[in-house]
Parts: structure tokens; sequence; C-alpha cells
């Protein structure tokens, strides 16, 4: 084997058997999310520890670090935005990152993120967090063994950050929520005082279970996430999506029959994802480019199809009267005006998939701020649930009466602890970025919405997101979308204009 392309194509095939196996693993998170007995968690440790380090040792290879430096000059003759160079380059990035991880710290880590999953589902039962504590610790200990063998320079979040939003740093992420914090802050105590000129009434009536998961089907069919022959949306205890392929990828949502925004806005988030996934190459489906181009950059086209199609006035002139027809004696009275209106509704609120667009970084600066000050030494594990409280009071003016709509909400932590909720704020920046330069390239983009028609956003994302992959970073993805660097000005000027509008300030 001597030319560059001959050792390409084994490249490629020893990258397959490791995409397979993620793939497997993510199938069974899958099923352990979904329709696993509960008794079945030690288990499923098992399985996916296995599956795991046999992963991890297949990409770490001897074989494949050779491939790797003998392919360096063929790299280095390929245009940059090749498959090819793409592949090589990722694959390397991960290779030297990956090396640095032991295998039995590999499977420790996953038997105690299996283990952990457990407690935490267990922990809501109870509304108590110390019954998820000591699994958190074990994850705890564990994640920093990881950015110990990974190594850091200005903060080991850095090297938990870089498997989020690769190249990104903790200061960079810092800068951004000092930008967001400025201006959202003032702005919630403005709107926080005028809380009542707008009604959310309409989304709190009873709302039964399986006519929301019609509504949620329907939602997402008309975005235009396939779900009859590439897709599928069932019910978990937190929303969430997987895919195996473009072909296969599903969707969860979450049930309030109290409050219908739960279930389908969730559903309408996940969809996005959903998307972003059945738009992937089909050639990317068993290659290191098979995936987003970062957490963040998921987060921006769910975040786009949930809040800035999903709460749009023309989202609802068109998607209002289908499900008026689901919900007759709750709609059968309430104009577009006054449920566009409700759905926007800002105000202080305890679950952060639960929150309006104004508030919900607030949500993810106390998350990214507890996880920093862990690591930081200045807050120990056993005073998080406490901590939690008082940062809620001091961004939102509320106290969870509980654990379970407190610390326990989310179930980030039972994967690992540390950089975990970054992304999201990632994703709303991206996203109004983006969004801006497709309103500017396609001018009667808004308008379309009311008639139903969302395929030109679709494909539009499709040509300057989906279509890449996992070929290039967030930053360098954002700049080739929108020929500018990522910056905070869109979405700021974006929640001040909608909302200012919506509470007349």
């Amino acid at each position: 084997m001597s030319s560059g392309s001959e050792k390409y194509g084994r490249l490629e095939e020893l990258l397959a058997e490791v995409v397979g196996l993620r793939r497997a693993a993510s199938l069974l998170h899958w099923d352990q999310q979904t329709m696993m007995p509960k008794a079945g968690a030690a288990a499923r440790g098992n399985h996916m520890a296995v599956l795991g380090k046999v992963a991890h040792e297949k990409f770490t290879s001897p074989e494949v670090g050779k491939l790797l430096e003998d392919l360096r000059a063929h790299e280095a003759s390929l245009p940059y935005d090749s498959d090819e160079a793409g592949t090589i380059r990722v694959t390397r990035r991960g290779y030297e990152k990956a090396t640095r991880l032991p295998p039995d710290l590999v499977v420790r880590l996953s038997r105690a993120n299996t283990e952990g999953f457990a407690a935490w589902l267990q922990a809501r039962e109870a509304k108590d967090y110390k019954v998820f504590l000591p699994a958190l610790e074990r994850i705890y200990g564990l994640m920093r063994e990881v950015t110990d063998v990974i190594g850091w320079r200005d903060h080991p979040l850095d090297a938990l950050l870089d498997n989020f939003e690769p190249g990104m740093k903790i200061a960079e992420i810092e800068g951004v929520f000092d930008e967001l914090r400025t201006t959202l802050v003032p702005l919630c105590k403005a709107i926080f005082a005028r809380t009542g000129a707008v009604d959310d009434g309409p989304t709190r009536l009873r709302y039964p279970c399986e006519p929301q998961m019609t509504a949620s089907r329907e939602a997402a069919r008309a975005i235009g996430f396939d779900l009859e022959t590439r897709g599928r949306l069932d019910l978990s205890v937190h929303p969430f999506t997987t895919s195996f392929s473009p072909d296969d990828a599903r969707i969860t949502t979450k049930v309030d029959e109290d409050f219908l925004v739960t279930s389908l806005f969730a559903s309408l988030h996940e969809a996005g994802h959903g998307l972003y996934e059945q738009g992937l190459p089909t050639r990317f489906q068993q290659s290191v480019l098979g995936d987003g181009a970062s957490a963040g950059l998921h987060e921006s086209q769910s975040l786009l199809w949930e809040n800035v199609v999903g709460r749009s006035r023309g989202f609802w002139e068109f998607f209002l009267p289908r499900l008026r027809a689901i919900f007759p004696a709750q709609l059968g009275g309430v104009s577009t005006e006054s449920f566009y209106r409700a759905v926007n509704k800002v105000q202080p609120s305890f679950i952060r998939v639960d929150a309006d667009e104004v508030t919900y970084n607030l949500h993810v600066m106390i998350r990214f701020e507890l996880e920093k000050a862990v690591f930081d030494g200045e807050l120990s594990l056993k005073d998080l649930a406490e901590a939690w409280r008082a940062k809620f009071r001091d961004y939102l003016g509320i106290t969870p009466p509980d654990d379970l709509v407190g610390v326990l909400q989310d179930i980030h932590w039972t994967g690992g602890f540390g950089a975990c909720f970054a992304s999201y704020t990632v994703g709303h920046v991206s996203c109004l970025q983006l969004y801006e330069e497709a309103v500017r390239e396609i001018p009667d983009l808004e308008a379309g919405f009311a008639r139903g028609e969302f395929a030109p956003l679709r494909e539009w994302m499709g040509r300057k997101v989906h279509a890449h992959g996992h070929k290039y970073g967030p930053r360098e993805l954002v700049e080739r979308a929108t020929g500018r660097p990522l910056t905070t000005g869109p979405y700021l000027g974006y929640i001040k204009r909608k909302f200012g509008e919506l509470y007349g300030l």
C-alpha cells in the first residue's frame, strides 16, 4: 500500500467500523431512555461500556495513527474543502485527543454515566438531589481525570468544551455571556414589570396527552421532518434527538397536560435537530463527517424551528387552524394574534426547556456559572442544589420549591459534568446570524410561513449548514455561511425588536 488514495481508502474502512460501533451505542442509549425497563440499567451499562471500549480501541489503534502520519503529504495536496481533506483533518484532531484517554477510563466513564442516569431517575422520583449526589460525584471525578489526561492551558473546562464546540475556549463563552447579560437582565426586569401585557391563558388549559402527540407530529411534519419513512417521535423523560443515519433520525418529546407549550415546542425543537440529521449527506453516514458541525450549530437548527419560526406570527397564521381542529373546545374562540402573544409570554420560570426566548439564556448562564465554580474549587457538589436556588433568586427572582424543578431537571450531568450547557447559547447566537443571512438572500422568506412554505428556509440551511456535516468547526461554518465571524448582534437585535413590540417597550 503506497499511494495516498489507497491509504485513505484503508482509513475510511477503519473509520466505518468505529462509526458503526458508535451508532450501535446510540441505539442502546435511545432504548434506555424510551423503552428499557428500569431494572435493565446495570446490564445496559455493561453493554454500552463494551461498545465504547471497542470503539475507542479501534479508533486509537496504531494502524490509524500510522495512516494519519503517512497521509500528511496526501492531505496537503488536497483542496481544503474536499471530503478527503476534511475526513483526515477531523480524524487527526479526534485521534490526538482520544489517544490520551486510557481505555479503562473510557469504560469507567461509560458505566458511571449509565448508573448516573438510573440514579437521576430515582432522585427525580424522590425530588431529592442527595439521591443523585454520589453518582454525580463519581462522574465529576472522572471528568477531572479526563481534563487532566487531555490537557489544558487556560482552564480545565477548555478540554471539555472542545468536545462540544471544537476550537472554542471558556474565555470566549464568558465574553458572549457578558454581552448577553448586559442586555438581557435589564430587558427581563422591564418585561417582568409589565408581565400582564401578555396573557398565556390559552396555553394553560387542559390538553390530553394523545391529542398533544398528534399535534406534535403534525407540527414536525409541517416544517419538513420526515416521520413516515425516516423518523419517529416518542415520549421520554427529557426530550432528545438521536440518529443512526439520515434515514433513521429519532426524536422524543414530553407532555404536560396542563401546559400545551411543553410538548409542542419541545417537538419543534427536536424536529429541528432531526432536520439537521435527515439533511446530512448520505455519503457521510459511515464517516466521521456524518455529524453536525458542533453541539451549538445543532442547537442553532433546533432553536431556529422552535423559536424563530415556531413562535412567529406567520407560523401561527398557518398552524393555528390545524391545532384548533385537534383542540376545538380549548381553542375554538382563540385568535391568531392572541395565540401568538400567548406562546411568546415572558416570565420567570423554573424549567429551562419551557423557558421563553428572553429568559432562556439566563437559565444557561446559571448552569455554566455553577459548573465553572465547581471546577474552580469555589463550590462543592454537595452544595450545588442550594447554589442553584440562589442563582435563580439572583437572575430570575424566583426560588425552586424542590429539586425536581431545580437542580435535577436536566439530564446532561448524567453524561458528564462540565461545559454541558454553553452550546445552547452558541446555538441562539449562531441561529439568528444564520437566519438574518437567509432573510437577506430570500426577501419573501417570512411571508411564506403564513402559507406553510417552510421549504425555502429548510433548503437554505441544507445548503449552508447540513451539507457540510462535521467538516468545519462552528465558527468557520458560520463565517462561511454568513460572511462574518460569530457575533451576538443579530440575536440581541431580534430579541429587542420582537419583545419590545410585544410589551410596548
